[in-house]
């Protein structure tokens, strides 16, 4: 039985907690697989956002035994982090535990010294003051989530979700991990980053067009489009689209839509016996070579180790 230990302590959000009590803590008793046993670990007595009290199960020293290490945000992103908090983690990950943050938890993770030469996620608000903090961290402000093996790292509170996901979808496969997420109403994988969230003012009511042409295309992923294509479809000129476009989404059209075609592969590399370029055509890509390029980018696995890692089981 894999053992998710998640870290608690004064000042935190009660909701980043439920978060992976939610998912890592309920019994499945609906789903075929052995499932985790998860353990809340503290000083002693926490103090959570709202005035509430927190009694933890098991001593901080005692996360060197998790299979997985789960660090909420922490309170103060301007303060050190607690010297105890970084021994613990440490030790943890040196007896192979990999390490997960959400939000402003990479802070601690970082204090480490584990996410040095590593890409890593935090909330978009804090990525400077993280990237200043740990120059030796290649933070992304434009992501949701980031894994990097034995650690991974999350974008804001919400994204919490999508990484706990993630990391359901490593352990037992896609199927269990869409169940869970059936279960707390939640999309399995979310498309997109944190660019959609970043102080992006909302679409106007007048961008329904904009809107419909992005229906059209995720409805044709397969076919040729272009920027000129969409913005006829949306009785817009090119340069007009793209601006409404930029507005309402807070990326390029290209960008967002090679971000469709490799999210639209996953379920046909999960399952199913299409070969890499039969997937490739099937979402649109050219050749396999340019799949095989942006995949990699965006996932930071080829579609092929995708396949072996995530195909149901």
């Amino acid at each position: 039985m894999r053992t998710v230990s998640v870290l608690t302590y004064d000042g935190m959000s009660a909701f980043e907690l439920g978060i992976v009590t939610e998912v890592f803590g309920l019994p499945r008793p609906e789903l075929d697989v052995e499932w985790y046993r998860l353990t809340i670990h503290a000083h002693g007595p926490v103090r959570v956002v709202g005035g509430a009290t927190l009694t933890a199960d098991a001593p901080l020293d005692a996360i060197a035994a998790a299979h997985t290490v789960i660090v909420p945000g922490v309170s103060d992103v301007r303060a050190p982090v607690d010297p105890a908090v970084v021994a613990a983690l440490r030790a943890a990950h040196a007896n192979g535990a990999r390490l997960v943050s959400i939000c402003s938890g990479a802070f601690a993770i970082a204090a480490t010294g584990l996410l040095d030469g590593r890409r890593a996620a935090t909330h978009w608000r804090y990525a400077a003051r993280l990237a200043a903090r740990h120059p030796e961290v290649e933070v992304d402000a434009g992501v949701l989530y980031v894994d990097d093996g034995d650690v991974l790292t999350s974008a804001g509170s919400a994204a919490g979700i999508d990484l706990c996901l993630h990391l359901v979808r490593r352990d037992h496969g896609a199927t269990t991990a869409n169940a869970v997420a059936r279960r707390l109403v939640v999309p399995p994988h979310r498309d997109g980053g944190q660019a959609q969230f970043i102080e992006t003012p909302m679409p106007a009511p007048e961008d329904d067009a904009v809107t419909a042409s992005m229906a059209w295309a995720l409805a044709n992923l397969a076919a040729p489009i272009t920027v000129d294509l969409l913005a006829r479809r949306a009785h817009l000129s090119t340069r007009t689209y793209l601006r409404r476009f930029k507005q309402g989404s807070g990326t390029s059209p290209i960008r967002w839509l090679i971000e469709q075609r490799v999210q639209a592969s996953l379920p046909l590399l999960e399952s199913g016996d299409r070969s890499i370029d039969e997937v490739a055509a099937a979402v649109g890509f050219e050749s396999a070579v340019t799949f095989r390029h942006h995949f990699t980018r965006a996932l930071r696995t080829s579609p092929s180790a995708y396949r072996r890692a995530f195909k149901d089981r």
